[in-house]
């Protein structure tokens, strides 16, 4: 086994490390790091430092390599012994990462030569940067960013101001100095600590299972995600919106030896039917408890922004649920839950990108304008919107670059973002000549070798929205940590992410019926009245309400605004907008990116001023 050097009890919020190559100048690069625990190289030099419990990190140990596995894989030490007993070259680590259940960063050693690699969903990621010559990777760009001394790109922050951010450039690293690691690809680095390159270990699957072979691979994927998390934990909570997805997740933890408490958050609007479904599973759910929490008591959308001071190492719009996603995890964790499940996920696996059919109306016509007429009647679609999208055949760069000169432009028809490439990029008024014209020339360079992330705009889409969300969970998780009570994603496990990819489009995205993979999936685990269900509840009104109710919080932020010191927005243009909070587009969520850029540096330097050094993983 390497050598652990214990300096104290793991950070808050949640596992973080660096890892270093096995060279001489690795050691004083490592008391740079903020850390209580290190793993040592074979050779005695520090491999991986920072913070970590002993169940979040399994290793093995060979006179040549070194492994560990930080995160959920259901691994042991001994099986993973094995594996290092085996190893000959870095490289072979791919097959390993590619077969494992869970969540994790997998790390290697061989003779010195270091690889690190995080998840194909990009709910963990990988950064890496020069620090005293030495290349050194991280599970955290904020790590690095602190050992570097480094300060936030305000080139990056303007371009993250954008909504959408669009692919490539939300995965940019927001510090000087910085860099990140694509999801699905894994980072070497030289022996000597001099180099660095990365390979791409994961592609997606070809959609060619019909959803009869498709369903049972996926009802098995995430049967073993949801095993593995309850495996070991004696008491887990889960989520009961009513909804299909954490319904799924609930009726497959009961099936666990864990004892189960579902939670539930009725919504404040009268119209919404998520308590009554909810009741509806646990009829079905005799041996769990089931949690109610009073509608009144739970946070609005935009609650407490104010107060963050959580490690984030970028922006995200998940602040602006927070408080929503956080406020009863404590209470959850005093009533013994020691992990908490959630269905986060499933819109994204169980359905699919309409976008598919772009590409399928050129390879199969008349199937898929039979689907396409559907979908006009069911989202109501302009028929002359609709053609011009699906007529439009521009390549990924020229979308890019022509999205680029339009970012003050009106929004397109929805239909246009469900057809093509995504929603084009916009930038709003409140965005200051100076920030406009840096984003511009961000997207028009990105554009000149951007490719997309699949060749058929469907599974470019849908591997988007996946990293996208991922994005934000990740940092959730680490909030979640902070509280005591650690969540968990089953839905963004990469074998369940595989699992429904490889399912014919047609077949997952269909006008005729509801989320058919993932009831089809479920059916004799979920009973076939909870099943049933064909909707999914929104939040319009918590939306509305918390504008309303955050309004003097808004306007403190921009009445001292960081991003306003830096040139990027006009703090007038936000506080005549905060005062107004029925403006129309507000209910669009478009001061979503303007609010989570914000909130992110005045929490760096809530931070810097406590002398916190905690990272995320």
């Amino acid at each position: 086994m390497p050598e652990s050097h214990d300096l104290g009890g793991a950070g808050l919020g949640g596992a973080y490390f660096a890892v270093l190559p096995d060279c001489a100048d690795a050691p004083g690069v490592a008391r740079r790091l903020p850390h209580s625990r290190t793993l040592d190289h074979p050779s005695g030099r520090p491999w991986l430092t920072g913070s970590w419990t002993d169940a979040e990190c399994v290793t093995a140990a060979t006179r040549r390599v070194a492994l560990a596995v930080v995160g959920s894989s259901g691994l042991t030490s001994e099986q993973l012994l094995r594996h290092a007993e085996r190893l000959t070259d870095l490289a072979a680590l791919d097959g390993l990462a590619r077969t494992l259940p869970g969540s994790f960063h997998l790390v290697g050693s061989l003779d010195g030569q270091v690889r690190i690699q995080g998840p194909a969903s990009g709910l963990r990621l990988v950064f890496h940067a020069d620090v005293d010559g030495v290349r050194v990777a991280a599970s955290s760009a904020d790590l690095l960013a602190r050992a570097l001394g480094t300060e936030p790109d305000p080139r990056e922050l303007a371009v993250r101001l954008l909504w959408p951010v669009p692919h490539p450039l939300y995965e940019n690293a927001l510090f000087r100095g910085v860099t990140a690691v694509r999801p699905g690809e894994a980072l070497v680095v030289s022996r000597d600590g001099r180099s660095a390159r990365t390979s791409r270990w994961w592609r997606p699957p070809e959609p060619v299972r019909t959803l009869a072979e498709g369903a049972p691979v996926v009802r098995q994927a995430l049967t073993e995600a949801v095993n593995l998390r309850t495996r070991g934990n004696a008491v887990v909570s889960c989520d009961l919106s009513g909804g299909l997805d954490s319904t799924s997740v609930c009726f497959l933890a009961d099936r666990s030896p864990a004892r189960v408490l579902a939670s539930t958050w009725p919504s404040r609007d009268p119209a919404h039917d998520d308590l009554e479904w909810a009741k509806r599973a646990i009829g079905h759910l005799p041996d769990v408890e089931h949690v109610v929490w009073d509608s009144q008591q739970c946070p609005l959308v935009y609650a407490d922004l104010l107060d963050i001071d959580d490690p984030m190492d970028e922006p995200t719009i998940g602040v602006m649920d927070r408080s929503r996603a956080l406020h009863h995890l404590p209470a959850l964790r005093e009533r013994g839950s020691q992990l908490h499940l959630t269905g986060i996920g499933g819109d994204h696996i169980a359905w699919c990108s309409e976008a598919y059919y772009h590409r399928l109306l050129r390879r199969r016509p008349l199937r898929a304008a039979r689907q396409l007429r559907g979908f006009k009647a069911l989202f109501n679609w302009p028929f002359g919107d609709m053609v011009r999208a699906l007529a439009d055949s521009r390549p990924y760069g020229s979308w890019l670059a022509d999205a680029a000169a339009h970012l003050h432009a009106p929004s397109p028809p929805g239909v246009t973002g469900m057809l093509g490439w995504s929603a084009p990029p916009r930038l709003f008024d409140w965005v200051t000549p100076e920030a406009t014209r840096t984003v511009r020339e961000a997207l028009t360079e990105a554009a000149v070798t951007a490719r997309p992330l699949h060749r058929d705009r469907g599974m470019h889409t849908d591997l988007e929205a996946i990293r996208s969300c991922t994005r934000i969970i990740r940092l959730w998780d680490g909030m979640a940590a902070r509280t005591g009570l650690p969540m968990a994603t089953p839905f963004f496990d990469d074998r369940v992410i595989e699992a429904a990819l490889a399912v014919r489009p047609e077949e997952r995205v269909t006008p005729w019926a509801y989320k058919p993979l993932l009831t089809t999936a479920m059916r004799g685990i979920v009973p076939d009245e909870c099943l049933s269900r064909t909707n999914k509840a929104q939040a319009s009104m918590d939306a509305s309400n918390g504008l309303r109710q955050s309004r003097g919080d808004l306007l403190a932020l921009w009445d001292d605004s960081r991003l306003a010191r830096m040139g990027l927005v006009d703090r007038e243009a936000l506080r005549a907008l905060a005062l107004r909070p029925a403006s129309p587009g507000l209910r669009d969520a478009i001061l979503y990116s303007t609010i989570a850029c914000e909130v992110w540096l005045r929490s760096l330097d809530r931070r810097a001023g406590s002398g916190s050094s905690t990272a995320m993983t």
